[in-house]
């Protein structure tokens, strides 16, 4: 700035070099507007004609402005030193932004990656999966509710038969204690033995294994002969055989009922150890649910915030190569306005070093005298 400043004060308070005296050919002309266009060949001019006027050596000028030459290439390699470093410093931020910017970037494909292919195929297997639980219960409580009514219908039917088999004994009982009372049967004797015969049959003609004994008996109590001590013999064996008969199939209807009964009972042990552990499993995958949920939220939380980082690394990279890039159009500008005046400042010490320039001033100071 110093140097500066003096240059300007020199240009300023000198008589401009009057280009059109008759020393100079129009080459010569045309140099001086060449060089009267540079703020430092026009300085170095004009300098020259002051120095040489007031009675300089020319050597000493020659050595002056080579220094002000000097100092103008210091100034231009200080110029391409901070752009260097500038150039240096700025490739080192692109590099760690673009490193950064890829880290990024890869964090945000893992973060959708998780998103598409772990949680939401995660999240509608769980709510499959407590859909097929909820079924399950329902189907559960329907299959109990199925056997307890088929239990209650089969316990029914089994008291029914208990009692048809109860109401047959007891006509057996009484044909029997009858029969055996019987030497000599009157007319009305036997017709109640066969009014028992009668309500057995009617009792029992559902279960078609005592058909056989009750038409056997039906039969003998027709055409038997009460009086006839063989017959009545075999008419109390029949009695006596289908009694044994009803008496085996009551205890195994009992016995029948009885294990049906104790499996219904484990069948219902089981069906509520069952929906036991449906009703566990429902609270385990509701639990997953919601923390699947939470995690969903989290995750698109996340990508939010990766992609506003991403944003933010490729502002700064672009803000970056925009600092750069004015950085070097002004680095640019003012190399070339270095080597504009250097070449400029060469060529008017060039000029002032040729006889003409010393003809020139010589000849303005006899033009004063």
């Amino acid at each position: 700035m110093y140097k500066l400043a003096v240059c300007t004060l020199l240009i300023l308070s000198v008589t401009a070099i009057d280009v059109t005296n008759s020393v100079w050919t129009s080459h010569d002309q045309k140099a001086f507007a060449q060089i009267k266009q540079s703020g430092w060949g026009n300085f170095i001019l004009n300098f020259g004609e002051l120095h040489l006027t007031t009675g300089g050596i020319l050597a000493e000028l020659n050595t002056e402005i080579a220094k002000l030459i000097d100092e103008l290439d210091e100034e231009l390699a200080e110029v391409h030193h901070q752009y260097a470093r500038r150039t240096d410093v700025h490739n080192r931020e692109v590099n760690r932004l673009s490193q950064e910017i890829q880290d990024k970037e890869r964090e945000v494909f893992n973060a959708h990656d998780f998103y598409d292919n772990v949680l939401i195929p995660q999240r509608d297997r769980f709510a499959a999966q407590l859909e097929q639980l909820q079924d399950n219960i329902v189907q559960n409580r329907r299959t109990l509710n199925e056997a307890t009514v088929q239990r209650a219908n089969d316990h029914a039917e089994f008291e029914s038969l208990v009692a048809e088999h109860n109401e047959a004994i007891s006509a057996i009982d009484e044909s029997l204690q009858l029969l055996s009372q019987l030497e000599s049967p009157s007319l009305v004797q036997i017709q109640k033995v066969q009014k028992n015969l009668a309500k057995i049959q009617q009792s029992l003609k559902r279960h078609s294994t005592f058909q056989t004994f009750i038409k056997t008996l039906l039969e003998i109590a027709v055409e038997a002969n009460f009086a006839d001590q063989g017959a009545l013999r075999e008419i109390l064996t029949a009695f006596n055989n289908l009694r044994v008969q009803l008496v085996d199939s009551l205890n195994q209807l009992t016995a029948d009922e009885a294990e049906a009964q104790k499996d219904f009972e484990a069948r219902v042990i089981q069906l509520n150890q069952e929906h036991a552990e449906f009703q566990r499993a429902v609270i385990v995958k509701t639990a997953e649910i919601e923390a699947n949920a939470n995690k969903i939220e989290q995750t698109l939380d996340l990508i939010d915030v990766l992609h506003a980082d991403l944003d933010t690394l490729n502002g700064q990279l672009q803000a970056e190569n925009d600092d750069f890039a004015f950085a070097t159009d002004v680095y640019n500008a003012t190399v070339a306005e270095y080597n504009k005046e250097l070449n400029a400042a060469h060529q008017a010490l060039d000029l002032l070093n040729q006889p003409r320039f010393t003809d020139y001033v010589k000849s303005q100071l006899k033009g004063a005298f």
